[in-house]
């Protein structure tokens, strides 16, 4: 069983696509060797995800 990091302190980027609107936008934290770290912009105080660089990967490469 794989643990959760502690997201304390992470430092959360947007795409630079998300423009100024405030539209539908996640964040992800950097910095989480084995994980991705990823959030809704809109609630940054809400849950975050954590899924494996690879899934993150696949996520990204399928937008493109």
């Amino acid at each position: 069983m794989e643990t959760r990091p502690d997201l304390t302190g992470a430092q959360w980027r947007k795409s630079s696509y998300s423009g100024t609107s405030g539209g539908e936008c996640i964040e992800v934290a950097d910095g989480f060797p084995g994980a991705v770290p990823v959030r809704d912009s809109k609630n940054p105080s809400g849950p975050a995800l954590v899924v494996a660089p690879e899934a993150w990967r696949t996520f990204v490469d399928g937008l493109r």
